[in-house]
């Protein structure tokens, strides 16, 4: 009976390890789940730093042409959210973003491109919400998409970016932040 087990036992790691898939994970060493001062925009009432967090991620699907990243915020009052940060045709090669890259352009890698966001600027707007309103999430998303150009430039909006986005994905990962004031 215990060869038995010990054989049972095996055949799991064995096919666990072989055949576990690895998943598509997005991390931050800037957000531990909660945005800052340092994130939070500066303007529209607020007055922080307006730095894009750090972003890393690893394991993207086989095809992957390029990334794009995007940060929302579902629980603004506007009846339709409200997008932060809208960037795409990063390269392949990249798994990173580095702190401050959403306001400082040339710290994105070559050939990326920031579109406007609802706050009509091109690049991060941080987090905002309006005072009193309580926890808003903002949700930030890379994704693998199967082309290695979005065919959109930095005046589209960030609805029609979505759209394109919605039809190139290959795979999608968030992570989540939440911010009041």
């Amino acid at each position: 009976m215990k060869k038995v087990n010990l054989i049972v036992v095996l055949a799991l790691i064995f096919t666990t390890t072989i055949f576990g898939q690895k998943t598509f994970t997005l991390t931050s060493k800037d957000l531990g789940g909660e945005a800052s001062k340092i994130q939070e925009f500066n303007g529209f009432g607020c007055s922080g730093e307006n730095q894009s967090p750090q972003l890393s991620w690893k394991n993207a699907p086989e095809g992957t042409k390029s990334f794009a990243v995007t940060m929302y915020d579902p629980d603004a009052p506007t009846g339709s959210g409200f997008w932060h940060w809208v960037v795409f045709d990063i390269p392949a090669n990249t798994n990173e973003l580095v702190t401050n890259s959403g306001t400082k352009s040339n710290l994105l890698p070559k050939g990326a491109v920031q579109s406007v966001t609802d706050y009509g600027i091109k690049g991060f707007g941080g987090p905002c919400p309006p005072k009193g309103h309580g926890f808003h999430q903002y949700i930030i998303t890379v994704y693998a998409l199967k082309t290695d150009k979005l065919g959109t430039d930095e005046n589209t909006n960030p609805a029609v970016v979505g759209f394109n986005l919605w039809n190139q994905t290959l795979a999608k990962a968030s992570i989540m932040a939440y911010y009041k004031r």
